[in-house]
């Protein structure tokens, strides 16, 4: 990089910081006050309210990135040209396109944040939190999952009707289908343990085993169940898609594949998750030719404020995407990645054209 990138960069990534800074205190504040009603049940208080809305930043610092990129590119290009310096970097001979690819280094590295944070530290802090919520409102360990789930491995389909953790389920019902949809066995399971491996140890077992001439029933006994079903699926099944990591959302998408599942809803989060970094960075080069175009004179305040309203519309047309995705049976790459390359090509075109 040359010096004048570097100094480009240094000034996006200043203001983008400035504007994260910004917009997560008045978001945490929001949440923080909308919250409030809610303390007084259980062992929920205001520390506790205050350690949760701590623990939920990470998650909307993740959703604000592209918002972040555009104001904060807007921000620092828009000091340099209010000095003059873009003025002096184009005298030079540096081309508009030139000066975009110095500022899309700086959206570079906030793309490479953006993998972090929604990979590992949002969904932790999600996690955490709603742990948090739920264990002081209710004494329950959030952990534990009261509702009933129904799920599918191989030939077999359980319904389990409490989760104690990951590893350890109770009352479980486990039906076991033949090639035609056909009931060969229906066992009612008071434990399933996890022994390795995916294997669990069905304690409690009343078994009943169905063929065409009689009915083979046994009670009370224990069986070691192959089902080839994982705690980390298990977790993924019962959250909701945006606080799992990439990784965990492939292996959530290979599950369902290999079950004959849809797994529609999950390929369209694990997409969305995917073309983050790629949205950050398309909003970072479609701020670009506004500093040069007819915000050139504008104060900051007009600038942050254009940011704004581009951030709320791109972010409900990225919505809008996915929904009509869904409804029309789009592939998720094109749902999830149709706003951001719109943005890059209207951003390129007015780079182009920028004077």
């Amino acid at each position: 990089m040359k010096r004048y990138d570097r100094y480009i960069s240094r000034h996006v990534l200043g203001m983008s910081a400035i504007v994260a800074l910004v917009l997560i205190a008045l978001f945490s504040f929001i949440s923080f006050v909308s919250e409030v009603d809610d303390t007084g049940r259980g062992g929920f208080g205001l520390l506790q309210l205050g350690v949760y809305t701590v623990l939920m930043m990470p998650s909307a610092l993740y959703t604000l990135f592209p918002v972040i990129a555009l104001l904060g590119t807007l921000a620092g290009l828009g000091v340099l040209a209010s000095q003059g310096e873009l003025t002096a970097l184009r005298a030079a001979g540096v081309s508009s396109v030139r000066l975009g690819g110095s500022a899309l280094a700086a959206g570079l590295v906030m793309a490479v944040l953006t993998v972090g944070i929604g990979d590992w530290l949002a969904p932790w802090g999600q996690t955490e939190a709603e742990r948090l919520r739920t264990t002081a409102r209710s004494g329950v360990d959030a952990g534990q999952v009261l509702r009933p789930v129904w799920l599918r491995a191989g030939s077999d389909v359980l319904h389990i009707r409490r989760i104690a953790d990951p590893g350890h389920l109770e009352h479980v019902d486990l039906f076991r289908l033949d090639g035609k949809g056909g009931l060969t066995r229906w066992a009612r399971v008071d434990e399933m343990v996890l022994a390795g491996d995916d294997q669990w140890d069905l304690r409690g077992l009343s078994d009943s085993r169905f063929d065409d001439r009689a009915v083979t029933v046994r009670d009370d006994v224990e069986e070691r169940w192959d089902g080839r079903l994982s705690p980390e699926v298990l977790r993924l099944l019962v959250l909701e898609a945006e606080s799992a990591s990439i990784a965990g959302l492939m292996r959530l998408v290979h599950y369902l594949e290999a079950n004959a599942l849809d797994a529609g809803e999950a390929e369209r989060a694990l997409w969305r998750k995917l073309m983050a970094p790629f949205t950050v960075l398309a909003m970072t080069f479609f701020a670009v030719p506004f500093v040069f175009g007819s915000l050139r004179d504008s104060g900051m305040g007009q600038r942050l404020f254009f940011g704004v309203l581009i951030g709320v519309g791109f972010f409900v047309i990225n919505e809008v995407s996915g929904s009509l995705g869904q409804l029309y049976g789009w592939p998720p790459l094109l749902g999830a990645g149709a706003p951001s390359a719109v943005l890059v090509a209207v951003g390129f075109w007015r780079l182009r054209r920028a004077r």
